[in-house]
């Protein structure tokens, strides 16, 4: 699992002093004991003891999750957080199969609802926690391709998209394609992806004429340029569920978290990337 890790440490174990002792050397000794207190009082704000969370989510919350990490954990230092990205349903995969994770980002509900039927979520951790947008993009020097109908020209040979059975990113593109009568004309052409960043990376280096990624994924390359965007009414809503998995070890943190997501420091952070809030 590719992981990115974001840790911060704070405060100092005990050392107990064993023999009792007088002057200059006692008084020392106490200063250095209740300095020593205090770090351990630190290292377990609010009487809660360190945790480690490891947080899956999808891939094109990647940069956003990574600054909301640092926001979070000005707010509790004693919280590590791991997070594991990849595509939502390689993720759900992983958590089907007994991947010790405490919180799932999704960038659809339809894997946060598999997890959910299996019995594996807190369903009363769920929220919605941000919208996104599909838009159509090509290389940054093309002249190819300038809207959807252009898929179909045989100028156009290779279009790149997620695989609509395990990637939401390529569903949404499939509904998009098969909305506009699109999807059977360009069979032929489709190169299929394991996630959306690897989407934007074949027409970013030109390996694919044109792709179809999330707008958000747009914002982190100047090697492509969007020509259109997938209408609101040819696809399903994409909004991204987050909750706390049952088999979580830290439960109460996992739960602090997710909410945290919602809140409005994170949803600042969520907007600065691209992302629209969504009302849960």
């Amino acid at each position: 699992m590719r992981s990115t890790v974001v840790k911060r440490r704070s405060g100092m174990g005990m050392i107990g002093l064993r023999h009792r002792r007088t002057g200059p050397l006692a008084a020392l000794s106490a200063s250095l004991a209740a300095v020593l207190a205090l770090g351990s009082c630190a290292s377990s704000h609010n009487g809660q003891a360190p945790a480690r969370l490891t947080i899956s989510a999808a891939v094109s919350l990647k940069e956003s999750l990574q600054e909301i990490a640092g926001l979070y954990q000005r707010q509790q230092p004693q919280v590590s957080i791991i997070y594991n990205f990849a595509g939502s349903g390689t993720l759900q995969r992983q958590i089907e199969q007994g991947a010790p994770v405490d919180v799932f980002a999704s960038a659809s509900p339809r894997e946060m609802d598999a997890l959910q039927a299996k019995g594996l979520v807190m369903v009363e951790t769920r929220r919605n926690i941000a919208a996104n947008e599909v838009v159509l993009i090509v290389p940054q020097d093309s002249q190819t391709v300038s809207g959807f109908g252009d898929l179909t020209a045989p100028r156009v040979k290779r279009i790149a998209l997620g695989e609509p059975a395990s990637v939401p990113a390529g569903k949404y593109a499939q509904q998009t394609l098969i909305s506009l009568n699109l999807w059977d004309q360009i069979q032929t052409k489709l190169v299929f992806a394991q996630d959306v960043r690897q989407v934007l990376e074949f027409v970013a280096t030109g390996n694919a004429d044109a792709g179809m990624v999330y707008r958000t994924d747009t914002q982190i390359t100047d090697h492509v340029k969007v020509v259109a965007a997938a209408p609101g009414s040819s696809h399903s809503p994409i909004v991204y569920p987050a909750a706390v998995l049952k088999a979580s070890h830290h439960a109460d943190r996992a739960k602090q978290f997710v909410g945290f997501l919602t809140g409005s420091e994170a949803q600042v952070a969520l907007a600065r990337h691209g992302f629209v809030r969504v009302a849960d």
